[in-house]
C-alpha cells in the first residue's frame, strides 16, 4: 500500500503546489482528505479529473460558520499533517492557524506553502510562480542567448522549488516527531525553494565558470554539445553530450568530420555550425535510432502526449491510466512497500457523508447540517 500507509493528511483545498505536495504523499500512500467549501465558487485554475486531486477523498465544508469549523477541527484532531496554501494569516482568520491546531493537536505537522514566506516585505504580496522564480534567481538564467529569459512553465516554483520541498519537509518533520513525539510547522517558500534549486549554478559562479550571459555558459543551450537541434521532419533532438567519451560518439553517430576541441568555448560557433547542418540531414526518429545502444547522448524531444509510448517510459511505467486517462506514476519506487496504482480523482466534496461517519456524526445530524448548508 506503499510506504505512507497509515499516514492521515488533511489538505485544506488550493491550487498547484500544495496540491502536488498531497498527491506526492498520497501516491505513497497516505490517507488524504481534501476539505474544500461546502459549496462550489470561481476556481479559474480548477479542472474536471485534476491528476493534483487524485488518490484522496474530498469533502465540502462551510468553516465559516463554527459547526462546520468544529467538523474540520476534529478532523485535525486525528491526523497527523495538515497542508495549507494561503497567503500568510488566512489560515489563522479561519481559525485553522498553526498555534490554534498545535494546541489541540501537539504531534500535528503543520505544513503550509506562500511564494514569498511568512514574513518578509513581500510576504503578503500577490504572485505566481514567474514572480517567485524571477526573485529567487532562477528565471533569468534560462533562456538563448541575445533574447529574453524563458519561462519554464511552473514547474520551478510550484511543484520543483513548491510542493516537492514542502513534502520533503512534511517527512522531516515527521522524522523528528518520531524523537520529540511532538509536531511542528513546515513553512515552504517557493522563491527559497526556487533559490535552493539553484545552488550547483552558484558554486558554478563562485568558480568562474559560470560567466553570467544567458546562453552562454556550459549547461544553459550555449555549449553546442549541450543543446537542442532541428531535424529534417521540424522536430527536435536532445544532445548533451559533454565528457569526450560521449563527445566522441556523437561525433561517430553524426558522422561529423575533423570536429574542433569541443570544451573550448572559441570553437562553439562553428561546432554548433556541424552540429546543426549534420542534424537537419535526417528525422528525429532516425538520429533516435542511430543513437540507439551509443553513448552519444542523443535523444528525442519528445511531447507529452508521445513521452508515455516512448519503449523506456513503456518498459518502466512511467506513465500510469488512471480512470482511463495517462497520468504520470507515482515515484520514487520502494522494493518492499510499492506505490498501488493512483485512484481517480473524486467528484468535487462527494466523500463528505462518509468521512464526517468515520467522526461520529450521525446520519440524522449529517442531513441536518446538509440541509443548514454546512456541508456540501
Amino acid at each position: 500500500m506503499g510506504p505512507l500507509t497509515g499516514l492521515r493528511v488533511v489538505e485544506l483545498a488550493g491550487l498547484a503546489p500544495a496540491p502536488f505536495a498531497c498527491t506526492v504523499l498520497a501516491d505513497l500512500g497516505a490517507e488524504v482528505v481534501r476539505v474544500d467549501r461546502a459549496r462550489p465558487g470561481a476556481d479559474v485554475l480548477g479542472f474536471p479529473d485534476d491528476p493534483l486531486t487524485r488518490s484522496r477523498r474530498w469533502i465540502g465544508v462551510d468553516v465559516k460558520s463554527p459547526e462546520g469549523l468544529d467538523l474540520v477541527l476534529r478532523l485535525v484532531d486525528r491526523a497527523d499533517v495538515l497542508i495549507e496554501g494561503f497567503r500568510p494569516g488566512v489560515a489563522e482568520r479561519m481559525g485553522l492557524g498553526p498555534d490554534a491546531l498545535l494546541a489541540r493537536n501537539l504531534g500535528l505537522v503543520y505544513g503550509r506553502i506562500t511564494g514569498w514566506g511568512q514574513e518578509g516585505p513581500l510576504a503578503t504580496a500577490a504572485g505566481h510562480d514567474i514572480n517567485y522564480i524571477a526573485v529567487a534567481g532562477a528565471l533569468e538564467p534560462i533562456g538563448p542567448a541575445g533574447g529574453k529569459p524563458t519561462v519554464p512553465l511552473n514547474l520551478l516554483g510550484d511543484f520543483g522549488g513548491g510542493g516537492l520541498l514542502l513534502a520533503m519537509g512534511v517527512l522531516a518533520a515527521l522524522f523528528e516527531r518520531q524523537t520529540s513525539g511532538r509536531g511542528q510547522v513546515v513553512d515552504a517558500s517557493m522563491v527559497e525553494g526556487a533559490a535552493l534549486l539553484t545552488t550547483s549554478l552558484h558554486g558554478l559562479r563562485n568558480l568562474g565558470l559560470w560567466p553570467g550571459a544567458r546562453g552562454a555558459n556550459l549547461l544553459d543551450g550555449g555549449a553546442p554539445f549541450y543543446d537542442t537541434y532541428e531535424t529534417a521532419d521540424g522536430k527536435y533532438v536532445a544532445i548533451g553530450a559533454i565528457e569526450a567519451r560521449f563527445f566522441a560518439a556523437l561525433v561517430d553517430v553524426l558522422g561529423l568530420e575533423d570536429p574542433p576541441n569541443h570544451l573550448d568555448p572559441s570553437t562553439w560557433p562553428a561546432l554548433r555550425t556541424q552540429i546543426a547542418t549534420a542534424v537537419l540531414t535526417r528525422t528525429r526518429d532516425e538520429w533516435t535510432k542511430l543513437a540507439e545502444g551509443t553513448d552519444a547522448c542523443l535523444t528525442p524531444v519528445l511531447t507529452p502526449g508521445e513521452a508515455p509510448d516512448h519503449p523506456h517510459n513503456t518498459a518502466r511505467s512511467t506513465f500510469v491510466e488512471v480512470g482511463g486517462k495517462t497520468q504520470p506514476a507515482p515515484a520514487p519506487r520502494f522494493s518492499r512497500t510499492p506505490a498501488t496504482a493512483p485512484t481517480p480523482p473524486r467528484p468535487p466534496r462527494a466523500d463528505t457523508a462518509e468521512v464526517l461517519a468515520e467522526l461520529g456524526v450521525p446520519d440524522s445530524e449529517i442531513t441536518r447540517l446538509r440541509d443548514a448548508a454546512v456541508i456540501a
